[in-house]
């Protein structure tokens, strides 16, 4: 089969799913393939462009599979949502954002922006309500990319947040009043549900604007 630009990207995120982003190379890349590296380049000039062509790919994905909703509060979650799901599932997409400003993170402002104008929030607020959006979705993205790395394979995630909940706690309670009374929701909080609230209190404060 013909080597393309889009097969060589499929393929790398494929190593950057299985292995994580230091894995990929283009040695790695030509063996996956069976090629050599000189061909890549005809396709990809650098790895920083394989990684944003890669991004670039995931969101469009995401983007073009949000099935349509009823209202825009409605359609903004889903977005969400979907874009939460396909970060935590390839956590090497939300650390290079910076390589694709105008394509993946563009993609994202679109699908976002777009249905904060159906909202009909006035045209002034429309960019700082929208970046509201949007940076709060990336940077649960960027944090889950984080923790992808400082924590990389299985770990037990109740047993986990109990041992970070139990650290808090040990800390004087006059020091740390609000730590101790939410130490029992860090334990058994679903992350998914909480991103979502995120999202609605946002929305909240979007239907007073204007």
């Amino acid at each position: 089969m013909a080597l393309s630009r889009d097969g060589i990207v499929e393929a790398a995120i494929e190593i950057l799913d299985r292995d994580g982003d230091g894995a990929l190379t283009f040695r790695a890349l030509a063996a996956r393939l069976a090629t050599g590296s000189g061909a890549l380049y005809w396709h990809v000039a650098n790895k920083n462009e394989l990684l944003a062509a890669g991004a670039d790919h995931v969101i469009a994905c995401v983007v073009a599979d949000v099935a349509p909703a009823t209202t825009p509060q409605e359609s903004i979650r889903a977005i969400a949502l979907g874009l939460f799901d396909a970060l935590e599932a390839h956590p090497w997409v939300g650390a290079y954002f910076a390589y694709a400003p105008w394509t993946a993170l563009m993609r994202i402002f679109e699908s976002i922006g777009s249905q904060v104008q159906a909202l009909g929030v006035p045209e002034r607020l429309q960019f700082d309500c929208a970046s509201a959006l949007v940076n709060y979705i990336l940077g649960v993205a960027g944090q889950n990319a984080a923790n992808a790395r400082l924590f990389p394979g299985e770990i037990d995630r109740s047993a986990f947040l109990t041992a970070v909940a139990d650290t808090w706690t040990r800390h004087d309670v006059g020091d740390y009043p609000f730590v101790h009374q939410v130490a029992a929701q860090l334990r058994d909080h679903d992350d998914r549900e909480q991103f979502l609230a995120g999202i609605d209190l946002i929305l909240a404060g979007i239907a007073q604007a204007g």
